[in-house]
């Protein structure tokens, strides 16, 4: 038998792939997308972007680069280059070696996942499959997505054009590990996992992947790659729903903050990480994916008991954060009509620009339902934010001795190094800080200051754990 005629798609892509001769396509051009496109182009890629936003793609083209983690002159280089480009239809695709699909996985109402935008790619890249090609799905998602979503769909297409999945078109998953505002682990630095619906498959993948990766761990297929991922942000979902639960603890008990007590345990070298609580999940990942392991699991007759109680712990903390908030109205005292509230931070993490799934847009819309008329948000880092399901933009303003004074209420939501504390603390007349930001900042013991989980939250609401006891 000819080994080399018969793995010649592969042996050809390979060789491509080791001396930068392949096309690397990215359908879908965001957080996870923008990175990676850059990232083989600047290791000498032809790299096409496909985006369904046109405006998104016109300032790629026009060498605007709409990503805070990626430096605005790189960005323009590889455009100028003609490395990298993007489009909003698939017309090029079949020049692409390569597809990464990175693409939005979001939950339906009933928390339940929607692979919508992944078999819209599927279908899309399936339309231009031809020999040689290799798709990696890098979108987080439930455990055997690859192989029942993406193969079925690539596999009727291959088979209409006499081609074989395995051996003329390869498919695997390798999740994104993205870490938005990290200088310290980029792209480049951080460890990656693969695994392909074949041996085959997992080896290309490692292949592309090593040219822009130092480290690729490679498992037997992609259920493990794709369970792998789950684990990564459910760890995360339950650790932070402990720490949650024991501020709402401290704060029953009273001179007990649970920030002093993380930083005490965070002394052992051993057997422990710290967590921190905070207003409630954000970003793409990790409020949703506890939700896909649970639908998983009921499909194989399991409840993930453990699992779903933390994600509704971390889901509850808008609803304790906004009690909170209302009971610093309430001591003043005002009506809840006329008081007005500065909120401090609308991303989901310290300095950077992703709103999603923040756990702002939920304590507006909770504090709005209990009167509060008059919301506005500072925010360095997010120029628009629109709370889901409104219409106009949320009041934007900037953080002025001024401003402070004028509202009621300041609800620190996210802990921006570019916020100024210490003018916070002696500004403001009443503080709802939810990070912790001004005790590391400028110090704990400010009387018009409460602090999540540090005795004097003061939030008149049972706890999320009696809630759905």
């Amino acid at each position: 038998m000819n080994t080399t005629n018969d793995h010649a798609p592969a042996d050809q892509l390979r060789h491509r792939l080791q001396t930068t001769d392949a096309t690397i396509g990215v359908v879908g051009m965001g957080y996870v997308g923008l990175p990676l496109a850059v990232e083989y182009a600047d290791q000498g890629f032809d790299v096409l972007g496909i985006d369904l936003d046109a405006k998104r793609v016109r300032r790629l083209n026009a060498g605007d680069n709409y990503n805070e983690d990626l430096d605005d002159e790189r960005v323009r280089r590889l455009v100028e280059s003609g490395r990298l480009r993007a489009a909003t239809t698939y017309d090029e695709s079949a020049e692409v070696d390569v597809f990464f699909i990175c693409v939005p996985t979001p939950i339906t109402e009933h928390k339940e996942p929607d692979t919508a935008y992944i078999e819209a790619a599927a279908q899309s890249i399936a339309e231009h499959l031809r020999p040689g090609q290799l798709i990696v799905l890098k979108s987080t998602t439930y455990p055997t997505t690859t192989e029942t979503v993406v193969r079925p769909i690539l596999a009727e297409a291959a088979a209409d054009r006499g081609l074989t999945m395995g051996e003329d078109v390869f498919l695997s998953f390798s999740p994104e590990r993205i870490d938005p505002g990290n200088d310290t682990y980029t792209m480049e630095n951080t460890p990656v996992v693969a695994g392909g619906v074949t041996l085959e498959a997992t080896s290309l993948t490692e292949t592309v992947l090593r040219q822009v990766v130092e480290h690729v761990h490679t498992v037997s297929n992609a259920r493990v790659a794709e369970m792998e991922k789950l684990l990564e942000n459910i760890y995360r979902s339950v650790n932070i729903a402990l720490a949650n639960e024991l501020a709402q603890l401290c704060d029953r008990i009273g001179d007990v903050s649970m920030w002093e007590v993380v930083e005490a345990a965070a002394t052992k070298p051993f057997g422990f990480q710290p967590f921190y609580p905070g207003p409630g999940l954000g970003g793409h990942c990790i409020p949703v994916d506890p939700h896909y392991l649970s639908w998983l699991a009921r499909e194989y007759d399991f409840e993930t008991s453990f699992i779903t109680l933390s994600a509704r712990i971390n889901e509850q903390m808008p609803h304790y954060v906004t009690n909170a908030v209302v009971q610093a109205v309430a001591d003043q005292p005002r009506t809840l009509s006329d008081t007005e509230v500065l909120v401090l931070g609308v991303a989901f993490k310290a300095n950077v620009d992703d709103t999603r799934h923040t756990p702002a847009g939920e304590v507006v819309r909770l504090l709005r339902e209990r009167g509060v008329e008059t919301i506005r948000y500072a925010d360095p880092h997010v120029a628009s934010y629109t709370v889901p399901g409104d219409e106009a933009p949320l009041p934007r303003v900037e953080v002025t001795p001024e401003t402070l004074r004028t509202h009621d209420v300041v609800v620190v939501l996210t802990g921006h190094d570019a916020f100024d504390y210490t003018q916070v603390a002696n500004h403001a007349s009443c503080v709802v800080d939810t990070r912790n930001a001004i005790g590391d900042a400028v110090g704990r013991g400010f009387a018009h200051v409460r602090t999540l989980g540090d005795g004097a939250f003061r939030s008149e609401t049972a706890t999320v754990a009696e809630t759905f006891s």
